[in-house]
């Protein structure tokens, strides 16, 4: 299985770790997804070496997502994909008026191959769905 961690940061700003706590609301009128990519890690709250195609022996793969005109604190979600297995699904915080947040697969020789992420709210709508593969 693939070991995943997860961490949320507010966009632009000092870095709060969530444990995702917060109640959940069903809010999401006019939130807006301003940036959404597959990268190697995050630094300075911003992706590093975006990809579409990653080796295992770089150790990890990064979903990153920033959402703008968040109206309230709530939730969305990263789906993670091998093929068509759903192998895990992180639920982030989102806290107004703009916020980034990002969850992470390690990897292992045995997760080569075709993968997404579908980026969906609360009530299950698929956001966006990035998709990318890993290789040798």
């Amino acid at each position: 299985m693939v070991a995943l961690v997860m961490i949320t940061f507010f966009w632009g700003g000092i870095a709060i770790a969530q444990n995702g706590d917060a109640p959940a609301t069903d809010g999401s009128a006019g939130l807006l997804l301003s940036e959404a990519v597959m990268c190697e890690d995050i630094e300075t709250y911003a992706p590093v070496n975006r990809a579409v195609v990653f080796a295992t022996g770089i150790g990890q793969v990064v979903c990153f997502t920033a959402f703008e005109n968040i109206p309230e604190q709530m939730f969305i979600y990263h789906s993670w994909f091998r093929g068509d297995e759903l192998i895990t699904t992180k639920r982030l915080t989102l806290k107004p008026p703009k916020w980034g947040t990002h969850s992470k697969i390690l990897l292992r020789q045995a997760d080569i191959g075709p993968w997404r992420v579908e980026v969906h709210d609360q009530q299950e709508n698929i956001i966006t769905t990035l998709r990318f593969s890993i290789t040798e």
